[in-house]
Formats: structure tokens, sequence, C-alpha cells
């Protein structure tokens, strides 16, 4: 006999406690694994909350417990996998049956299962959920997308588990289609670039200053008590505290400097180049894992070149502080850029107000600033955020603090990709003339391809001397 609210298949870590966080919020959850034994192990484990869930290692017995109309939530790897989920899904399903992808999907993934699913009867949420194993189980943000009629019979249950900011679910809908895991996306390239401006103070603090992590631990704890206060910075004091117990050594010095990426960040470096927003942080962020990952031949580049000089920054603590700040700022803006011209390129609407205010709790990139953020976007969509009279003002106070560090970084030979992106990109912004009339005289050289002009409308072309040999 149907029992459970909603399902779930996929008992990995992300899986499992996502299904307890449903139970705890007072929800019969029935769960699916393919290994049946993890099915087992988890009803065996549920402790006080036995109650609220059920299972069962046979697919067709699992949807069976469901209360009709159905909502499944795939909890697993992204990619062919789902895809396979939701071939043996479907012949079990009826109309009004509901799937609902929280995985971090390749958004493209999502538009292409929703049209595979629309006119089925089968509904398909795509659902990008950020908080990593803690915030599954405690309240996640949630980004919802697909189709409004399928949301409203998630909506309860989702709102329910997500993460709150001052009583408000941490949980929307966004858009059709792949709407929620295109936010994601973006979402996790911000994190991305977050992150690595981080790793770049620390860098500077480490190399540049001679601080050991316990110094810089501190100073990470002081900063998440004013503008910076945010979960990455949080985390990064406790990371840098942290003693390996098998050498006394701290353990950042024990872990190797190779940074891993599963695609997201990457995918949102590429999807920002193919709207044509400029995104240079998170590219970045991403270039700077790519070459941690190629550790042997840095190794065999400093044999070479030489080590960087220690201790040769010059920078404050202070200054450090409003860089970072700076670049944070940055960052968020391009995110929101690329999100804005996404939802003008697919019809989404994307509400970026409500989207800043999603992310104030439960997801990695929460920090102080989005509240800010929200109430900038309140009033309309925004050209961008570096526009907005309260991140102007914090940008004119700290653009200098940036521009000290990057070239400080410079002059110390210490590397600051994202940090020295970010300045790039806001003094490229604020310029009202660029250089690029010299890059459209050259295209217009070799290509023919026109350009405009500022005293005529219209497109020209001029004829430029040849450059070939005469015969």
């Amino acid at each position: 006999m149907a029992q459970a609210d909603i399902g779930l298949i996929g008992l990995g870590v992300m899986g499992e406690n996502l299904a307890l966080n449903i139970a705890d919020n007072g929800y019969k959850v029935a769960v699916y694994n393919r290994t049946a034994s993890k099915v087992d192990e988890f009803l065996a484990n549920a402790g006080d909350l036995a109650p609220n869930v059920m299972g069962d290692g046979d697919l067709a017995k699992f949807v069976s417990m469901l209360k009709a109309p159905r909502s499944v939530i795939i909890m697993v790897k992204a990619g062919d996998p789902v895809d396979h989920v939701i071939a043996e899904l479907r012949p079990l399903l009826e109309k009004g049956d509901v799937i609902i992808d929280a995985g971090n999907a390749n958004y493209h993934d999502t538009v292409r299962r929703f049209s595979e699913l629309d006119g089925t009867g089968i509904g398909y949420l795509g659902i990008g959920v950020s908080g990593g194993e803690e915030g599954a189980r405690h309240g996640p943000s949630i980004m919802v997308g697909g189709s409004p009629k399928e949301w409203q019979n998630a909506e309860e249950v989702l709102k329910a588990i997500s993460a709150k900011f001052n009583g408000e679910p941490c949980c929307d809908y966004l858009g059709t289609g792949g709407a929620g895991h295109f936010v994601k996306t973006i979402h996790n390239g911000i994190e991305y670039a977050d992150m690595q401006m981080i790793a770049e103070v620390y860098g500077v603090m480490r190399d540049g200053l001679g601080m050991s992590p316990a110094e810089c631990a501190e100073v990470f704890r002081e900063w998440n008590q004013g503008p910076l206060d945010s979960y990455l910075i949080e985390i990064t004091s406790h990371v840098l505290d942290a003693v390996d117990e098998k050498t006394g050594k701290p353990l950042v010095e024990v872990i190797v400097d190779q940074a891993g990426q599963k695609g997201t960040g990457r995918w949102s470096a590429i999807e920002a180049l193919s709207l044509g927003v400029s995104a240079t942080t998170i590219e970045g962020a991403v270039a700077a894992r790519s070459i941690s990952a190629m550790r042997e031949e840095r190794i065999a580049g400093e044999k070479l070149y030489g080590a960087a000089p220690k201790g040769k920054a010059k920078v404050d603590l202070k200054t450090l502080e409003q860089a970072l700040l700076a670049g944070k700022i940055a960052a968020y803006a391009q995110g929101f850029a690329v999100m804005a011209k996404a939802s003008e390129e697919n019809g989404w609407n994307l509400p970026l107000d409500r989207i800043a205010k999603i992310w104030r709790a439960g997801c990695i990139i929460r920090s102080r600033l989005l509240d800010q953020m929200s109430q900038a976007f309140s009033h309309g969509t925004a050209a961008n955020l570096l526009t907005q009279p309260d991140f102007v003002e914090m940008m004119k106070d700290s653009h200098g603090a940036l521009r000290q560090v990057v070239a400080d970084c410079a002059m110390a030979e210490l590397p600051a990709p994202c940090l020295g992106s970010a300045l790039a990109y806001f003094d490229a912004y604020r310029q009202g003339r660029g250089t690029t009339n010299l890059t459209q005289g050259q295209r217009d050289f070799f290509g023919a391809h026109g350009f405009k002009r500022f005293d005529e409308e219209g497109d020209f072309h001029h004829e430029w001397p040849s450059l070939v040999a005469p015969q």
C-alpha cells in the first residue's frame, strides 16, 4: 500500500542525507538503490526517523510505495546514469508523476530530458542542490527548473527541507526547462572564483608575508566578523587550524596542492563564453585548478626558473581584506551577468533578486553580501552589479587595495590569476573608450569584417594597402 510522500533513488552520501532531511521534516520517504544492500543498511540505521523511512531493492516495489501523484528524486552521478534511471522508471510511472533530478547535471542534458518527457504526462524537474553533505542533511539551497505544474506537486516538501534565512525557505522556482540546473552551474562557477581568490590571499600570507597556518587562520576568523562574512571564509579558518594526527603538522601543509574539479566550474566558463559574457574570474579559477593538476611540470618549472623568493610581499592585512572583497564583488557581478544573459537567450525571466535570496543560507557561497545583492536586483534586472549604488561605493573603497595586491603579487612573483582577472575586468568595465577600435581595424584589414564609426551611422570598410608582393 502506497505510504510515502516522496521517493529518492541513490543512497550515496548526498542521497542518504537528503532522505534523512525529508524524514526529519515529518514526511515519509521511500528509498531505492541499485545495490539493494544499501537500502537495507539505510533502513537499519535510520534510528528515531525509522517510522518515516521505507524502501526496497526492487524498483517496481519502491514505486508502489509512493502516493500518487508520485514525485521521485534522483540522486545519482550526472550523465548517463541519470538517463539509465529515467529509462527504468518511465514504464513504472503514470501521468501526473514527476521525476526530480537533484544532481549536478549539465543544463543541456536537463533541457533534452525535459523535452523528451514533454507530452508523456510524466513531469521533469531539474533542481540544483547546494550545501554539500551538511546542507543536504540540515537544509540546502534549492534552485528549481521545469514545469510550474510539476513544481507545485513537489513545492511543499522541497521548501520544507531547504535552508531558511530569517524564516524564508532558500528554495524557489526559477524557470522552465534547464533554468534550475543552469543557475546551480553558475553558482558553482562563482564558488570556484571565490575559493581561488581566498587561496591566492592565503598564498600572499604564507609565501609573501611568512605567516604560519595558525596565524592565517586567526586572520580569516577576524575577517569573518566583517564584510567578508561568509561560509567559505568561516571554513577557511577551520581548515587552516586543523592539525594532522599522524605528523603533528598543520593539516593544510600535508595536503597535496592539486585541486580536483567535477566539471561545473568549467561548464560555467564555457556557457559564459558561448553567451558572449565576460566571466574572467571564473575562467581564471578553472585555469588555476587545471595548472594545479600539472604538479610534476610545476616542480620541473621551478627547477628551470628557480623558486620565487619568500617574504617579499609588502601589503598589509587590511589591504588584503579589501582586495578580497573587491574580487568577490567582481566575481558575483560576472556570475549574475551570465545568468541575466542566459535568461534573455532562453526566455527564462530568471528572478535575480530571488536567486540572491535563496543563496543567503544553505549553499556554499552564502555570504553577508547576498542580502544587499537581493535588494539591488529587486528594483529590476540591473545591467551589472557594479552599477548598483551600494556596490559602486564598496568598489570605490576597495579597488585600490585590489590594485595594490595584484601589483605586489606580480613583483613578489606570487600567482594571482583570479584576483588579477577581477582587477582587469573592473578596469575594462569602467573604461569609457577601450582599445578594440584597433582590433576592429585589424579584423577589417585581414578579413573585411567591417567597422562602425563615431561620426556616421552604418557599417564601413576601408581599402587597406595590399601586403602581397608583386609578381
